[in-house]
């Protein structure tokens, strides 16, 4: 692609230099260490040079330029020649409106009406959330990029479908094949459904079974929450923000999205309650216990990055400032452990802890359900197995051979 500017006569001095300053302030204000801002101010100059090279102005910058541009610097940089290293910059430019919007953003993969349209349905109907959305949208993106027939999607047969399948099973591990089979099952519903293709093809789909060990749910012991808390330096931003979301994980028994997804305005001081944004889009308030709403004041007072633009209560601690994702919350889980000198689990084992200390407790399934927020009623009874020691109680003596029944 060449790249020779319309009116190079009149942009004879680099286009970007006399932004360098407010963008200096812009990246101050989102919190970049010196060390980020120097290199972010190095791409800036670079990429002014290079435009001015070429006679092209600020506003000439699209999306097809700053393509040719970060690969010329791959060539010859060893660091931040993504596009992604370039988003600051981009978006304070197209922010100000300096540059089309379009241009901060990295070209959009052109899918086909009807993965649009089951985007549209799992967003909307089904009401996923966004980062499963985008898992799944993936997975159909493959399989119809891969599998889809000359003829198109209507003349699909199961065979492609399994070949799909069992071709996904080479070199992946078994759970990602099972994901892969519960996405595509789903796509081939909608598209039956939808009138896109004539016949059910979801027989087609083989079913992948898991080795599964136990089916009971494992906690941790209450000590080893009291390591994980303990190992949370709260002297530290970052400790103070670990500390708060380990309580909400064992005390209130969180999954990590409701942690990641928890919003300043979801906490009610006043009344001492909070709102939690479930599985399935739906919201439940829960009372905030004095431990838990102490840790979390003295993480966004002394803490939290003032940035009055992020309305998650919890957030990265390096700049560019910005809510923290539910795989997130599971690595600050895991660095947490080895912290503390514990084998490392993942979030979801501090909720089971949850569980489990209300069965010892006597606490009726049904409360367990509602304090939880489980679905499905089966989800809770498999807490009842996990006392084993009172489950003994309830075994009959094995009848020995030749007695009577």
């Amino acid at each position: 692609m060449e790249l020779v500017g319309t009116s190079s006569r009149e942009h004879s001095a680099a286009p970007l230099e006399t932004y360098i300053e407010g963008f200096e302030t812009e990246l101050i204000r989102l919190g970049f260490t010196p060390f980020s801002t120097r290199g972010q101010l190095s791409l800036m100059r670079h990429l002014s040079r290079w435009l001015q090279s070429r006679g092209l102005a600020v506003e000439e910058l699209t999306v097809e330029v700053i393509e040719v541009f970060l690969r010329e610097r791959r060539a010859s940089h060893a660091a931040l020649f993504t596009f992604r290293a370039l988003k600051p910059l981009l978006k304070w430019l197209a922010t100000s409106g300096r540059i089309a919007v379009e241009a901060a953003s990295p070209r959009q993969i052109q899918d086909p009406p009807v993965l649009i349209r089951f985007e549209e349905y799992l967003r909307g109907e089904r009401r996923l959330k966004e980062i499963s959305v985008q898992a799944q949208v993936s997975r159909v993106r493959r399989f119809l990029n891969g599998y889809t027939p000359p003829g198109g999607l209507r003349t699909l047969s199961a065979a492609d479908v399994v070949r799909a399948l069992l071709d996904e099973g080479e070199g992946r591990k078994p759970v990602s094949v099972k994901k892969f089979g519960y996405v595509l099952r789903s796509f081939l519903r909608f598209c039956f459904l939808v009138g896109e293709l004539d016949r059910d093809l979801t027989g087609a789909t083989l079913v992948v079974r898991l080795p599964q060990p136990s089916l009971l749910p494992i906690g941790v012991s209450p000590g080893q929450i009291q390591t994980l808390l303990d190992a949370c330096d709260r002297n530290t931003s970052v400790g103070k923000r670990d500390y708060a979301m380990v309580l909400l994980l064992a005390r209130l028994g969180l999954r990590a999205g409701e942690v990641a997804g928890l919003h300043l305005e979801d906490i009610d001081w006043h009344h001492g309650e909070f709102m939690v944004r479930g599985k399935g889009s739906k919201d439940e308030r829960l009372p905030l216990p004095d431990e838990v709403g102490a840790a979390i004041a003295d993480y966004l007072l002394h803490a939290r990055p003032a940035a009055p633009d992020l309305r998650e209560a919890f957030s990265t601690v390096k700049a560019p400032w910005r809510g923290l994702s539910s795989p997130a919350v599971w690595a600050i889980v895991v660095r947490a452990c080895k912290r503390a000198g514990m084998q490392p689990f993942g979030a979801h084992r501090l909720r089971h802890s949850l569980g489990e200390a209300m069965v010892r407790a006597e606490v009726p399934l049904a409360a367990i359900g509602q304090v939880l927020r489980h679905d499905d009623p089966v989800t809770t009874a498999n807490y009842a197995r996990v006392d084993v020691t009172r489950l003994r109680t309830l075994a009959q003596p094995w009848a020995a051979e030749g007695s009577p029944s």
